[in-house]
């Protein structure tokens, strides 16, 4: 506050003093403003002059219209104004032939009216998060949509009639920004509208959310029809308009976006119509039956997502509206509930052939997948309900064997639920013994059924055998480290050994060869031998080794 009051004095001072000096040199108003005109410092001061001004009526007109500013409508202007600013002076290279006072005042003039059209739809979203909303505010935003309303329905029309009787010009662009607000006055008063509905109303307006994806949805297309006219009669007329491309896309990414909210909106509330089953009272006892949309207690018209979270249809209608996701654990209710749809049910097939039926089934593991077991016997088929059992064939000593509890035969090697016996783990041949099993699994006593039975030292030394299998197996692991850091030193001294060797000569060279090796063997004196013979020596029982295959 008082830097602007800072700024707002020294401005006045300075221009008093230029306004001041030309009049005590020329006398007279005329040549005065001639020669405030054609001085460039004195412009200088005045436009300075003049940004300050339009400072302080917008400040005003906040106040009027706003009241105090909240922190994020604050930096959301602060943000948007920083890339108008780029626009402008890139908009400032494209029209640098119609470039005059007249024109930086239209651009300061279409900046100050931007700000308040990102301010009003601020305000005007705000309505939704907000529980008190006055009179005062009703009026306010109202009042200030007319305004805005009016003066870009008037620009525009002086930015055509200036296109029609002069031809194309810098006020092509003029026209088109002020449709680009016309759009956005229409969006922020249909927003308005709507909240306005809803706070009106006793219950939540569950269509709110479908009327909001809709007019950002018509808006977004008028948008972009408007992006895409200017641009292409932008190109025609002048030149390629560098300070049209980010607004462009951004449009068109908002516009796409809003073509894929409703879609798979509607798609997400579909599978919620059809999909979600309703929640049941004994699932809301299971749970905290509280919707985390609207904080409400929920009795009736709930349902379950595939997650298991329970929420209100309504605020899931008005939530899927937005995004597709659970709201408490963020899961995409799209593709949860793909795999939840039941096929359609086959059409019933005639019954197979009693040869069919007793067809012996294939094993269950295709041969040579498991070397060390058996030929793994075929399962036998299932007794058909009410057939007669099968009394040719040969019984066996698992048939004689009495039945268990359960009523099933306790064959060997047969495990309860598998239609296969058990194939013994190793092979029984008598050049393979069985090896015995390693020591922290003989050691390790059998699992017991239920810990709820054992006492508190039946625990404890339950605790003590398992910790003492895990040494065991850390043990075992130690060991197989340590034999595979030995079987690399001898995979390194063996290729050493074949590093040293020389690779084969050619047979034109067999005869020099072994002339030089008749020569070397006789030089040799006793029985000493250096390294490099005692290497050869070594060397001359391993095979020959071609060098490059290794």
């Amino acid at each position: 506050m008082v830097r602007a009051a800072l700024v707002t004095g020294t401005s006045l001072v300075l221009t008093g003093a230029v306004v001041a000096h030309a009049y005590f040199l020329k006398h007279q108003f005329y040549p005065t403003v001639v020669y405030l005109t054609k001085s460039s410092p004195s412009m200088a001061v005045i436009y300075i002059q003049a940004f300050v001004l339009v400072f302080l009526l917008g400040k005003l007109m906040r106040k009027v219209f706003f009241g105090q500013l909240r922190a994020a409508e604050m930096e959301h202007l602060i943000e948007r104004s920083w890339y108008a600013v780029t626009e402008t002076c890139l908009a400032f290279t494209v029209f640098r032939d119609d470039f005059s006072p007249r024109f930086v005042a239209l651009f300061t003039l279409l900046l100050f009216l931007k700000c308040f059209h990102w301010l009003a739809e601020d305000r005007v979203d705000f309505m939704e998060r907000s529980p008190n909303i006055s009179w005062v505010f009703h009026f306010r935003v109202l009042s200030l949509m007319v305004l805005l309303g009016v003066l870009d329905f008037l620009f525009v029309n002086h930015a055509c009639h200036s296109i029609i009787t002069r031809g194309a010009s810098v006020q092509l662009v003029f026209g088109f920004e002020y449709a680009i607000l016309m759009t956005m006055v229409l969006t922020t008063f249909i927003k308005y509208t709507l909240h306005t509905i809803d706070l009106q109303s006793e219950n939540p307006w569950d269509n709110k959310a479908v009327y909001m994806l809709y007019t950002e949805l018509f808006t977004g297309f008028i948008k972009v029809l408007l992006y895409m006219a200017f641009m292409t009669i932008m190109i025609k007329v002048h030149t390629f308009p560098l300070f049209a491309i980010r607004p462009m896309y951004l449009a068109m990414r908002q516009f796409k976006k809003a073509v894929t909210d409703a879609i798979m909106s509607r798609r997400a509330i579909r599978n919620m119509n059809t999909l979600y089953p309703d929640a049941t009272p004994e699932d809301l006892q299971a749970t905290d039956n509280v919707c985390i949309i609207c904080r409400e207690e929920m009795v009736t018209g709930a349902k379950k997502l595939p997650c298991n979270h329970i929420f209100h249809s309504s605020c899931l209608r008005s939530w899927f509206q937005r995004q597709q996701t659970c709201p408490t654990c963020r899961m995409d209710v799209l593709r949860a509930s793909q795999p939840n749809q039941t096929p359609a049910p086959a059409p019933a097939q005639a019954p197979a052939p009693a040869a069919a039926a007793n067809a012996p089934v294939p094993p269950p593991f295709p041969p040579g997948l498991f070397p060390f077991w058996g030929p793994l016997p075929g399962a036998p088929p299932p007794a058909a309900p009410g057939a007669p059992a099968a009394t040719d064939a040969p019984q066996t000593s698992a048939a004689a064997t009495p039945p268990n509890a359960d009523g099933a035969s306790a064959a060997p090697g047969a495990m309860p639920g598998f239609p296969f016996s058990m194939p013994p783990p190793f092979p029984s041949a008598p050049w393979l013994p069985m090896p015995p099993p390693p020591p922290f699994m003989s050691s390790m006593p059998p699992p017991p059924s239920t810990l709820s039975t054992m006492s508190e030292a039946e625990l404890r030394e339950l605790e003590q055998e398992g910790r003492r299998g895990l040494e065991a197996r850390l043990q075992c692991l130690q060991n197989i480290h340590t034999l595979l850091d030995a079987a690399m030193l001898n995979i390194h001294h063996y290729l050493s050994t074949v590093a040293t060797l020389s690779p084969p000569r050619s047979e034109t060279n067999a005869g020099e060869t072994s002339t030089s090796a008749n020569v070397e063997s006789s030089s040799s004196t006793g029985n000493t031998e250096t390294p490099s013979q005692e290497n050869e020596a070594q060397s001359g029982d391993l095979p020959e080794v071609n060098v490059t295959n290794i």
